[in-house]
C-alpha cells in the first residue's frame, strides 16, 4: 500500500495517478490524553488503519494526484536518523573535495568510524512545502536518499531481524549547508529533511538493497545510483543505530547519498525518483 498525507493533514491512498481520501480510516487510532506519545500514532497503528482504509476506499473521493502538495508521510517522528558518507563513491568525493570536508578529519572518515547523526524532526516536511534555504552566502547542497521508516519499538536489534521493525520506505532529502560545524546543525534547518511524496509499505520492497535512485535539479541530472553500493545496507543501519538508540514507530533512517552531491539555489526544482516508489519534485527558495 501507498499512503500519503496532503491538505490540512488528510490521509491519502495512492492508486496510481490518484488518491483515495480514506481520512476516515484514522478514526480506529486510539484516543492519546497528555502526555501525548513520543512516537507518531500513525505509523505505530499502520496495520489497523490499513485494514480500515482497504475497507472504506471503495466508497471514498477519488482525487487526480497531479498538483497535490503532499506533506511528510510521518507527522511526528521522534528522531531522523542520518548515515553519513555510506556509499564509497561519495566518501571519495568528499575527500577530494575541500569545499565539501572543510579540512575536517570527522567528514572524511568512513561510516563504520564516523557513526550515525541526527536532524532535528523540526527540519521534516513534504516536497509539497519545499526547500527553504539559509546561510545563502554558503554552499547548499541537494543529497538523495532511500528513507527507511521504522514500524515498531525496538532496541539491540541484529541485522537478521532488522526487516521485522520497518514499516516502510520513501524518498529522502538531505540538504546540507557545507562548512566546518558539526553535522547535524547544518543539516537541521527548517525544511532541510524532505520526505515523500508517500509511503510505500514493506511488503511492496522485499528487496531494498537493490533500487536505483537519481535527482534532476532543473532538468539537469547530478545524482544516479543504486542502493547496493551503500556501504552499509538497511539492515546493518537498523542494527548500527538501535544499538545507541531505541528506535520509535515513525522514527526515519535516511541511508546516506551517492556521489553527485552539487549545490541548490532559491528558484531551482528538484525531482526526486527512487525505483518502486516514485518521483517527487520540490521547489527551492530562499528562507
Amino acid at each position: 500500500m501507498r499512503f500519503c498525507r496532503f491538505g490540512d493533514g488528510r490521509l491519502g491512498l495512492v492508486e496510481g495517478s490518484d488518491v483515495r481520501d480514506v481520512t476516515g480510516a484514522l478514526d480506529v487510532l486510539p484516543a492519546y490524553k497528555y502526555p501525548l506519545p513520543a512516537y507518531d500514532v500513525f505509523i505505530a497503528n499502520i496495520d489497523r488503519v490499513a485494514e480500515r482504509a482497504r475497507a472504506i476506499a471503495p466508497t471514498s473521493a477519488l482525487i487526480a494526484s497531479a498538483g497535490m502538495q503532499f506533506l511528510s508521510p510521518v507527522a511526528n517522528p521522534s528522531k531522523v536518523i542520518g548515515a553519513p558518507v555510506n556509499y564509497q563513491k561519495h566518501l571519495d568525493e568528499v575527500r577530494s573535495n575541500a569545499e565539501i570536508h572543510h579540512g575536517s578529519e570527522a567528514h572524511m572518515a568512513p561510516i563504520h568510524k564516523m557513526g550515525l547523526f541526527l536532524k532535528a524532526s523540526s527540519s521534516l516536511v513534504g516536497p509539497g512545502e519545499g526547500i527553504a534555504l539559509r546561510k545563502l552566502d554558503r554552499r547548499n547542497d541537494h543529497e538523495v536518499e532511500l528513507a527507511v521508516i521504522i514500524g515498531k519499538r525496538c532496541s539491540n536489534v541484529p541485522a537478521s531481524e532488522a526487516m521485522k521493525y520497518v514499516a516502510g520506505y520513501a524518498i529522502g532529502l538531505d540538504i546540507t549547508i557545507r562548512g566546518p560545524e558539526e553535522r547535524s546543525l547544518r543539516k537541521s534547518a527548517d525544511s532541510y529533511a524532505v520526505l515523500g511524496p508517500w509511503l510505500v509499505t514493506a511488503d511492496e520492497i522485499p528487496n531494498p538493497g537493490d533500487l536505483n535512485l537519481k535527482i534532476t535539479v532543473n532538468g539537469e541530472e547530478r545524482q544516479n545510483s543504486n542502493t547496493k553500493y551503500m556501504i552499509l545496507g538497511v539492515q546493518q543501519l537498523i542494527e548500527f543505530a538501535s544499538a545507541f538508540y531505541t528506535l520509535n514507530p515513525g522514527d526515519v533512517i535516511v541511508t546516506g547519498t551517492p556521489e553527485g552531491v552539487s549545490p541548490i539555489e532559491p528558484g531551482d526544482v528538484i525531482v526526486a525518483t527512487i525505483e518502486k516508489i516514485g518521483s517527487m519534485e520540490v521547489k527551492v527558495r530562499a528562507a
